[in-house]
């Protein structure tokens, strides 16, 4: 905390002294110390410093480069979303009946209609059951069909970024899915292993727990020595745990894995609460379409967009990236594949903003990507104009505070600059960034942008920090 201070009391002294501070192309000095340190070359670096309110940026170095944003990306997703689906946009999930409720058997099908809810939680699913239960149906003589028909989208490959296809980052968007497509696992070590429980567990999935003891060893993250793989036979998929925990490893802890497909957790989670609740199934699961005679009979609402961008951008999560952008397409051109449909949207949006798109290119709206780019200058016009924007208070609400919450909460923690710097960050292999806004000591908020895309960008966390605190200094 000292050393923090110190630096931070520095600062201020060469901001107050005849300025050799950066200008135009000129990197900030704490800054280009944090990237020699790390043997990052100014070439994979852009940066770009300047006010709210206009005026030529305080720094500008190779702002007009189209680079790999990571998950600031999100940004652009959540600036656009904003505008196009406005504030009080929410996502709705409904269920109609095709046929006759007589005696509590509902002679027909059930339709449940995904309305692309990227918040639809096991709660949330618990309660719309409820209230099919209380319009008195007990048992779904015919059919449970899925309607996913709101979105298009192209067949998606878990495994396809890393090769890690049970890590919940990975899953695809789905118009009817549940708890971001993952399932949380209760972990509980015993004397020679683990125990391990989900509640509820979906039905046709079996867990099974090998996880050892080892002797030595700190604790630490005990899901780094884990592993899982799964196995599909018979309708049933088999979740295996592998690998050990540390002798040091005695509380609980939870692991979020996915090991189902969108369509097959919502079946395995409907049928496990629908049995709980004295619901019975007679026919199948299937997708289809909702007949346009079909009564609704309840629906669950997601909370308002802000409130999900902020899940979004707090704690980059990338299946709610996917959602809003495949949310968009669908909106503007809904007989076309929901995810380009989307990034054509943003990137119309963008340009109608007076952001320059030159060399832009977005994939998923989530920024997990190897072909994502876009300029800090555009970063920067995308910032600048969103300050202006009606929804720039619901914007600035989504982004992790440094030192306080989300993703940044640990950043400039011991620094006197925490607490002044809403942003958001990115990290891949090869690449850390950041964007948003810093509140100096001036009193002026500045758009701050700062992309690294280098084999040693892992190295780079300094050098993040040091342009935060330069500035905050000033």
């Amino acid at each position: 905390m000292l050393a923090r201070k110190i630096l931070f009391a520095s600062l201020l002294t060469t901001l107050a002294m005849p300025p050799s501070a950066a200008r135009a192309d000129t990197l900030p000095a704490p800054l280009e110390a944090s990237l020699a340190r790390a043997n990052i070359p100014h070439s994979a670096v852009a940066v770009l410093v300047q006010k709210v309110d206009g005026g030529a940026p305080l720094v500008s170095h190779r702002s007009g480069e189209a680079m790999n944003p990571a998950s600031v990306m999100k940004l652009v997703t959540a600036r656009v979303a904003l505008e196009r689906l406005g504030p009080t946009f929410t996502w709705r999930t409904r269920v109609f009946a095709h046929g006759e409720i007589r005696g509590g058997v509902l002679n027909g099908s059930l339709h449940i209609a995904g309305g692309g809810d990227p918040r639809l939680s096991r709660e949330r699913l618990w309660l719309l059951l409820r209230e099919l239960r209380a319009q008195g149906v007990r048992r779904i003589a015919g059919d449970v069909v899925t309607d996913r028909s709101l979105f298009r989208l192209a067949p998606h490959d878990p495994a396809a970024f890393d090769q890690r296809p049970l890590r919940p980052y990975n899953v695809g968007a789905d118009a009817l899915t549940v708890d971001y497509g993952a399932i949380r696992l209760r972990v509980e070590p015993t004397a020679d292993g683990a125990s391990v429980r989900s509640d509820p567990l979906p039905a046709g999935l079996v867990v099974e727990s090998r996880i050892r003891r080892s002797e030595a060893g700190a604790c630490g993250d005990p899901t780094s020595q884990l592993s899982a793989s799964t196995a599909r036979a018979g309708g049933v998929t088999r979740l295996s745990l592998n690998g050990s925990l540390a002798a040091s490893c005695t509380e609980a802890f939870d692991w979020n894995l996915a090991p189902l497909p969108p369509e097959r957790l919502f079946e395995g989670l409907f049928r496990s609460l629908w049995k709980e609740l004295g619901g019975e199934i007679g026919g199948h699961f299937r997708p289809g379409s909702t007949p346009p005679d079909a009564r609704l009979l309840a629906e669950t609402s997601s909370p308002p967009l802000p409130e999900v961008l902020r899940d979004m951008n707090k704690w980059s999560n990338n299946v709610i990236a996917r959602h809003v952008l495949a949310t968009l397409g669908a909106t503007a051109e809904p007989e076309q594949d929901s995810v380009a449909a989307g990034g054509r949207v943003v990137e119309q949006s963008l340009r109608a903003g007076g952001v320059d798109t030159s060399g832009f290119v977005i994939e998923n709206g989530a920024g997990l990507s190897r072909s994502a780019r876009i300029s800090a200058h555009s970063l920067g016009q995308l910032l600048l104009s969103a300050w202006r924007s009606p929804t720039m208070p619901e914007l600035l609400a989504s982004l992790p505070i440094a030192g306080v919450d989300g993703t940044a909460r640990r950043r400039l923690a011991n620094s006197p600059a925490a607490g002044h710097a809403h942003i958001k960050t990115g990290t891949l292999d090869g690449v850390r960034s950041l964007a948003g806004y810093v509140l100096a000591r001036d009193g002026q908020r500045y758009a701050v942008v700062l992309m690294i895309n280098h084999p040693n960008a892992g190295a780079t966390r300094d050098a993040q920090d040091a342009l935060l605190e330069w500035v905050t200094a000033r």
